[in-house]
C-alpha cells in the first residue's frame, strides 16, 4: 500500500499550502479507505463465487461488454503508470545513491541508471507468479516503510538545523493565480497517486482460501485496517516534516532533497530502489496475465518460456523507454494520478456498490459513496490538467535521454 508516491506528498503540500494540503491527505485517505471495504465485501457477493480480477466484477456490475471496457483500460493504465513512474523512481533513487557514495559520477546521465533497473526488470519479470514474489513483496513493504520513516526523521533533524541558518518559506509555490490552482490540481493528482493498491486489491484477496465458515474477506480486511493504519502513520509524518524542512523549496521526491546525513540518506534511496523493484512487478503481474492470454488466443503461441519471455520483455522494455523519454516524477504523479488512480481507487467501487446494493436513498452507503463518487469525478477531470502543465514546464529545460 505504501507506494513510492508518499515521497511525492511534500511537493504536493508546498502546491497546496499547509490546511488545504493536509484535508486532502485526510479526505483521500477516508475515501479510499471506504472504497477498498467496498472491494473486499464484493469480492463475493454472489455466493459461491469469487470476483479474482478487477474487471470481473465490472462484468457483473454494468453487463459483459460495458463491465469489462469501462475498467479494464482503467486498471491496465493504473497498472502501466505505476510502472513508467517505477522506472523513474528506480533510477533516480539508483543514482542519488551512487552520487552519495561518491560524487564524482554526477556526470553519468540518468537514462543509463533507469537502464539499469530495467534490465533487472527483465530478469525478475520471467517469475511464473504472485506467489512466487512473496519474498520480494515483503522485502518491499519493509523498505517502504523504513525509507518513509528516513526522510521523516531526516526531515526532522533538517527543519531544526536548518530553520536557524535561513527561515524557510510557506505558503504556495505559485506567484499568479493561474499558477496557484494549477500547482493545486497537480498536488491534488499526486495525493491520489499515493493510494493506489485498488487496482490490484482483487487480485490479492483471489489468493486468500475462502469457504462458506471463513470467507476471504475477514483475513483481507484484516490486512487492509493494519496497511491503512501504517498508511496514515507514513504519509502524514513524510508530509508534514518534508514540507516543514524545506517549505515551498521542497523538490518532487523528498529523499531528492534531502543530503545529510549522508549515509543515511544513501541507504534510504537504497531502499527506494528495492521497494519499487519488487512493487512494479506486482502492479505488472495482471498486465502480464493480458498481454499472455491476447498473445495465446489471438495470436496462437504456444505456452512456455518463449511465450513468457516475448511478452514480458516487450512490456518492461516499453515502461523502461517511456520513463527514459519523460523522467518527471512530479508531473507524472499528478497527471496519472488523476486520470486513472480517482477512478479505481475513488469512485469506481462506489458506482459498482450502488447498482450491486441499490442502498436507500439517504441511508449511509447511498451518502458516503456519492460524496466519493462526486469528489472522485473532479479530480479525475481536473488533475491531469495540472500535472500535464508540469510536464510541459519541465520538458521545456529538458534534454531527451539526458
Amino acid at each position: 500500500m505504501v507506494g513510492a508516491g508518499v515521497l511525492g506528498l511534500p511537493y504536493a503540500l508546498s502546491q497546496l499550502g499547509w490546511a488545504p494540503g493536509i484535508l486532502a491527505i485526510i479526505f483521500s485517505w477516508l475515501i479510499t479507505y471506504y472504497s477498498l471495504w467496498q472491494l473486499v465485501e464484493l469480492h463475493e457477493v454472489v455466493p459461491g463465487k469469487r470476483f479474482d480480477r478487477y474487471p470481473e466484477l465490472g462484468e457483473h456490475a454494468f453487463g459483459p461488454k460495458l463491465g469489462y471496457w469501462m475498467v479494464m483500460p482503467q486498471q491496465t493504465i493504473v497498472q502501466v503508470a505505476t510502472d513508467i513512474v517505477y522506472m523513474v523512481t528506480g533510477g533516480k533513487s539508483l543514482k542519488k545513491f551512487a552520487y552519495l557514495i561518491d560524487s564524482s559520477i554526477i556526470h553519468v546521465r540518468q537514462t543509463y541508471f533507469i537502464l539499469i533497473f530495467a534490465v533487472l526488470q527483465l530478469i525478475l519479470s520471467q517469475v511464473p507468479n504472485f506467489n512466487s514474489l512473496k519474498g520480494i513483496s515483503l522485502l518491499a513493504a519493509v523498505m517502504s516503510f523504513c525509507y518513509s520513516m528516513v526522510a521523516f526523521v531526516a526531515s526532522v533533524i533538517k527543519g531544526n538545523n536548518g530553520h536557524h541558518q535561513h527561515p524557510v518559506k510557506y505558503g504556495v509555490r505559485g506567484h499568479t493565480t493561474a499558477s496557484i490552482v494549477f500547482d493545486a490540481l497537480n498536488g491534488l493528482g499526486t495525493i491520489a497517486f499515493a493510494f493506489a493498491g485498488h487496482s490490484v486489491a482483487l487480485e490479492i484477496q483471489a489468493t486468500i482460501p475462502s469457504t462458506p465458515e471463513k470467507p476471504s474477506k475477514k483475513p483481507m480486511w484484516k490486512g487492509v485496517v493494519v496497511a491503512y493504519v501504517l498508511v496514515a502513520f507514513c504519509y502524514f509524518t513524510v508530509a508534514v516534516s518534508g514540507y516543514w524542512a524545506f517549505g515551498v523549496d521542497v523538490e518532487d521526491d523528498v529523499l531528492i532533497s534531502l543530503e545529510k546525513p549522508r549515509w543515511l540518506i544513501a541507504t534510504a534511496n537504497l531502499m527506494v530502489f528495492f521497494h519499487v523493484l519488487g512493487s512494479y512487478q506486482v502492479f505488472a503481474m495482471p498486465v502480464f496475465d493480458m498481454i499472455e492470454s491476447f498473445m495465446l488466443n489471438k495470436l496462437h503461441f504456444t505456452p512456455g518460456l518463449p511465450l513468457r519471455l516475448v511478452g514480458r520483455s516487450i512490456y518492461v522494455a516499453l515502461t523502461g523507454f517511456i520513463g527514459m523519454c519523460i523522467p518527471f516524477f512530479g508531473g507524472l504523479l499528478g497527471f496519472f494520478g488523476g486520470l486513472v488512480f480517482s477512478s479505481t481507487s475513488y469512485f469506481l467501487p462506489c458506482v459498482m456498490w450502488l447498482v450491486l446494493h441499490r442502498p436507500k436513498r439517504w441511508s449511509f452507503h447511498w451518502i458516503a459513496s456519492w460524496i466519493s463518487i462526486i469528489l472522485g469525478v473532479l479530480l479525475a477531470i481536473l488533475a491531469p490538467i495540472g500535472g500535464a502543465r508540469e510536464i510541459v514546464r519541465a520538458a521545456k529545460t529538458y534534454k531527451i535521454f539526458s
